[in-house]
């Protein structure tokens, strides 16, 4: 990981757990001498945190703390979930050896997290369990896809875990994953996959409650 890339996670985490509220401008003199850096790697970083929509930039007012309108959210939501049904589906169909142990091993993972009822570290996990999907999918192109799009997602996959009861529900739908897969089960595996990611009802109000709510304290 770049430096870039952890100021980027730092800088993450604190608009995510709310520290820095939507609206809240983001200089990046003060966060340069804040985190010891030179200016460049700042930019570099609420440069990919553009990317995610949790940061935008305004004529005269530089960078600001944002949260995606909620349309495009879901849109992306929506992307995400049909590319890891995608995975899914070819996973099933081209299980070898190697990645059933991947999954049973990165499952094993989710577990041991849940124990600790740590969601940072749950959601480490949760980051390996579905790169090894993607993996197992057999397919170099659509798995370049599927990280790229989980990344910028990462944010609020991540909020999504701090919902009550999420972590249990979310290592029971991997279970539910890892058994179609290793079945063969390859519409079984694309549906659950599908549920496991998409976000509607309660859960996409849940996750739009979560961007909001720093605003408003």
């Amino acid at each position: 990981m770049s430096h870039a890339q952890r100021l980027r996670q730092r800088i993450e985490d604190e608009i995510v757990s709310g520290e820095l509220a939507l609206g809240s401008r983001l200089d990046e003199n003060q966060l340069a001498a804040r985190f010891g850096v030179s200016r460049t790697p700042i930019r570099e970083a609420l440069l990919q945190l553009a990317v995610t929509g949790l940061v935008q930039t305004k004529p005269r007012r530089g960078a600001i703390v944002s949260a995606p309108e909620p349309h495009l959210l879901l849109a992306m939501f929506e992307t995400m979930a049909e590319i890891e049904a995608a995975c899914g589906r070819l996973a099933a169909r081209r299980l070898v050896a190697e990645d059933a142990a991947a999954l049973r091993a990165a499952l094993e993972g989710c577990r041991a997290a849940l124990a600790t009822e740590d969601t940072e570290a749950y959601y480490a996990e949760n980051y390996v369990f579905h790169t090894v999907v993607y993996r197992a999918s057999r397919n170099a192109f659509l798995a370049e896809q599927a990280l790229s799009l989980h990344r910028r997602l990462a944010p609020y996959r991540r909020l999504q875990l701090r919902v009550r009861q999420r972590l249990p529900q979310s290592l029971a739908e991997h279970e539910a994953i890892v058994a179609a897969i290793i079945a063969g089960d390859e519409a079984g595996a694309a549906d659950v996959l599908r549920s496991h990611v998409i976000v509607q009802g309660d859960r996409f109000t849940d996750l739009v409650a979560g961007l909001r709510a720093p605003s408003a304290a």
